[in-house]
């Protein structure tokens, strides 16, 4: 069982980090052994024919479909929103899984975002979103671990969040982050539990990892490895609104030995 984890992008297909994660096959574990490790294979995003510059999220859409079918893939994780605030949650500017996480970015009622500047990536991620669900992808959308296993599912994930959930401290904005920066976080990360990586990750494909820990929780039905906040989307004036972010837990703060298992 594999999930293909993306950070989006919305520029340049270059800064569009992709990552399959999946449990290595070292065979039944040993009652009270540890687990096996996560292989995550860093996949390129970039590909002929690719104007470098645009991005169209029907063809990223189609090529993150492609891929889940070439791999098996039912369990898909993107780590921008997916749909506006309600404006019955009550709150002024986010929605409750942001306003939950506390959030740097905010998604409002349609076309409003904090701050402004974040419009843009918003919109974008919302047509990535529902280009998938026009390929017969559905949004989370139930707290229930327990997936159905006919249906293809997109997960919403928060990077900056999953590193915090996990004890780490959240890799600085991309711009401003080091080799030094990167090493540092994963090798925390590693300490926590062994990742295989193909190959050293860069920024993009770093946090397409940590967000694709929860991804694979589900896949692998274990409820407590991860940790679902915020509402059920749903259809309100012809828009999509709220949504699940959904977070990996720390295996130190697990009842079992086992994690992710």
């Amino acid at each position: 069982m594999a999930v293909l984890s993306v950070d989006l992008a919305c520029r340049r297909w270059s800064d569009v980090g992709m990552v399959l994660l999946r449990r290595a096959n070292h065979g039944t574990p040993r009652p009270g052994a540890p687990p096996a490790p996560i292989e995550c294979q860093i996949l390129s995003s970039t590909a002929d024919g690719l104007d470098e510059n645009l991005i169209e999220p029907e063809v990223l859409a189609g090529r993150l479909n492609h891929l889940c079918v070439q791999h098996e893939v039912r369990v898909l994780v993107l780590d921008g929103p997916q749909a506006w605030k309600s404006s019955q949650n009550g709150l002024e500017h986010a929605r409750l899984s942001e306003r939950i996480l506390n959030t740097v970015t905010k998604t409002g009622l349609p076309g409003m975002t904090k701050p402004y500047a974040f419009r843009t990536y918003a919109e974008f991620c919302l047509d990535v979103y529902d280009a998938l669900c026009r390929r017969g992808w559905r949004r989370l959308s139930t707290s229930e671990r327990a997936l159905d296993p006919k249906q293809r599912i997109l997960v919403e994930s928060s990077p900056h969040a999953a590193w915090k959930s996990l004890g780490i401290s959240p890799l600085p904005a991309k711009r401003r982050a080091h080799v030094s920066d990167l090493a540092r976080a994963f090798a925390a990360l590693n300490r926590m539990m062994p990742i295989l990586t193909n190959r050293a990750p860069n920024h993009d494909q770093l946090q397409a990892i940590i967000g694709g820990l929860s991804g694979l929780a589900l896949e692998e039905r274990n409820n407590a490895a991860l940790r679902i906040v915020g509402a059920p989307p749903r259809r309100e004036d012809g828009h999509w609104r709220e949504g699940f972010i959904v977070l990996p837990v720390p295996p130190q703060r697990l009842r079992s030995v086992h994690w992710l298992n």
